[in-house]
């Protein structure tokens, strides 16, 4: 490894440690874990699923191409996590993805989050762009508050995601 990656690498460790809630800290920690998990995959393809399904007709393509970005996106990521296999922070919450998912470089939920709200703002009306950008962000945050990401791994979460969700509504604009 060379000099200038391994001072990148003790610095964003550095740097996620000083954001990372403390125990002590328990109504801040419990609105971190919520925040965290409202990111999850299977959260947002039953909720726009059920809205694909049984939602407006003149949605259906809008929430199909928010549910094929999530797919794409998570077939990126994943490819990515297992090729770079950066291990994720020392700690003990969030077992599921600890033991899933060892992985933590880039973050999927920063992904999805970002993808999610640039489709916000391409597909609906700019309130929707608007609440998804702050609720993303959070997302972001709360994942190194609760020590199962580093800050390098939500930014680059949060750039992927951004730039699938461009090449989406690129290639999704005569659909919807």
């Amino acid at each position: 490894m060379t000099p200038i990656r391994t001072a990148l690498l003790a610095w964003d460790a550095r740097l996620s440690q000083r954001l990372r809630l403390p125990e002590g800290r328990r109504a801040w920690r419990w609105l971190a874990a919520i925040l965290a998990h409202s990111g999850d995959s299977w959260f947002w393809f039953a909720g726009l699923g059920a809205l694909w399904l049984w939602g407006p007709a003149a949605w259906r393509g809008r929430v199909g191409l928010m549910l094929g970005g999530i797919f794409v996106t998570a077939l990126v990521v994943l490819t990515l996590k297992f090729t770079i296999r950066r291990r994720r922070p020392q700690g003990e919450w969030g077992a599921i993805y600890r033991q899933t998912d060892p992985h933590s470089f880039p973050s999927g939920h920063a992904a999805r989050g970002a993808l999610l709200a640039v489709l916000g703002w391409g597909l609906w009306p700019p309130g929707i762009g608007l609440a998804l950008t702050a609720w993303a962000l959070l997302v972001a945050l709360a994942r190194v508050a609760m020590g199962v990401h580093y800050v390098a791994d939500v930014l680059a979460g949060l750039f992927i995601g951004g730039a699938i969700g461009l090449l989406v509504l690129g290639w999704g604009a005569g659909l919807v």
